[in-house]
């Protein structure tokens, strides 16, 4: 395989760059320009020379031999001063040795996948990690590419590997007289890896929006203030507000970060029936975000009612509360009054919700575990059938598992690496 080698760091001017070296010549190309190695993992400063041994800086060297290292083979990292002209003059001399060429995006990684130093799962949680814009969604990507995902996997696979082997020995010696009944013991396994893996599916949900963000929809009648409570929860002029009833025409989103959680507040069309035909189109949108939305906020005086009805845990305040009489309870997006306990009121619902997240994040692990739960759910009824359907139940386990295996990238995942590599850059 080629050297491949990249800019690690951001592009553009900066306090330090960062330029990795990957591949069988890592270290042999390294020694051509700068001099002999250190001790791996041993921080020495090295002038960096190009072909012509023309000094183009001085930068920290540090190698790393594999495969002790990210990719799994022997790498070298260059910590140059951060100038754009640095950065192109080693790039271009490192371009100039046979076998070495510029990474593409993702390569790096995808070499740590290939050499079994990440699992696809892992994978995952890296771009996750690099893309996370809230704690809760660094904790979560850090949960992810620490190995939780594929430790728990791992353990599934051996009680179904377990289970299977038992059911196989009884079809070996189906013409014998089996000296222990093995039924119970395969049907304990799989009714501990079914529940596991329920409990795992329900919290895809909850994961996913970690990572895509909480979509809470401000709903109400025309003019009940949802623009400026949005203005106000943003803390900026988001949202264009008016007198006129139904200025809100679509809807308008503004993502936050709410005390570690990524939130999208959704602020939609006044709900009412209206014969204008673009302010129907607006309506029938807030509906249908609202409707999917995770939490919805009312805005409703005690007089009104709406043609949505709220869910379960859904919050339902007074709006424009400045304007009723003092002592009045509700909230204003003007004044401010009652916003912070609204917001206390979001997390709370947001945060008991999190907490049922599990470790599968991706629409993918939720498949690859939906289709691993239905394999098992026939095996079970299978294994109800007697022995001379056994051989049916355990084609079911090797199924289940296999889908397992897909989950970390163990088999029948190679159409979906290019997609999943191309989300990254250049050197990661």
């Amino acid at each position: 395989m080629d050297t491949i080698f990249a800019l690690a760091t951001a592009q553009g001017r900066a306090g330090v760059s960062v330029v990795r070296i990957s591949g069988l010549k890592a270290f042999e190309v390294a020694e051509n320009i700068c001099g002999s190695l250190a001790t791996t993992r041993m921080a020495t400063l090295r002038e960096i020379r190009g072909r012509t041994n023309e000094v183009i800086d001085q930068a920290l060297v540090i190698s790393f031999q594999g495969p002790a290292s990210f990719t799994g083979e022997d790498i070298v990292e260059l910590h140059l001063h951060g100038s754009i002209a640095v950065v192109r003059a080693v790039l271009d001399v490192l371009g100039s040795f046979d076998g070495t060429r510029l990474a593409e995006p993702g390569e790096f990684t995808r070499r740590a996948l290939e050499n079994q130093k990440l699992d696809l799962a892992q994978v995952e949680g890296l771009a996750d990690l690099i893309e996370a814009e809230t704690e809760a969604q660094r904790k979560q990507a850090l949960r992810v590419l620490s190995g939780h995902l594929g430790n728990q996997v791992e353990l599934w696979r051996s009680n179904l590997i377990r289970a299977a082997a038992l059911i196989e020995a009884t079809i070996d010696f189906a013409d014998e007289e089996v000296p222990v009944d093995v039924t119970p013991e395969v049907e304990a396994l799989l009714s501990l890896v079914s529940d596991e893996l329920t409990q795992e599916i329900r919290g895809t949900l909850v994961a996913e929006r970690i990572r895509s963000g909480f979509e809470v929809a401000i709903v109400g009648p025309p003019n009940a203030g949802k623009s400026t409570l949005l203005n106000a929860l943003a803390g900026r002029d988001a949202a264009i507000t008016s007198e006129t009833a139904g200025t809100t025409r679509d809807v308008i989103e503004v993502r936050m970060d709410l005390d570690g959680l990524p939130v999208t507040l959704l602020d939609t069309a006044g709900l009412r029936e209206s014969d204008d035909e673009i302010e129907a189109i607006g309506v029938n949108r807030a509906i249908e975000r609202a409707t999917s939305a995770d939490l919805r906020v009312f805005l409703v005086k005690s007089d009104e009612t709406l043609i949505l009805t709220p869910k379960p845990n859904d919050i339902i305040v007074t709006p424009m509360v400045d304007t009723l009489p003092k002592g009045s309870l509700g909230i204003s997006g003007k004044t401010g009054q009652g916003i912070s306990g609204l917001i206390d009121q979001i997390q709370t619902i947001l945060f008991e919700r999190s907490a049922t997240v599990g470790l599968a994040t991706h629409e993918r692990h939720r498949i690859a575990l939906v289709d691993a739960q239905g394999y098992l759910e026939a095996a079970k009824i299978t294994l109800e059938l007697g022995p001379e359907d056994y051989d049916i139940a355990a084609e079911e386990l090797r199924s289940a598992i296999r889908s397992l295996e897909g989950l970390v990238g163990r088999i029948d995942v190679e159409n979906l690496l290019d997609e999943i590599f191309s989300s990254f850059c250049l050197g990661k």
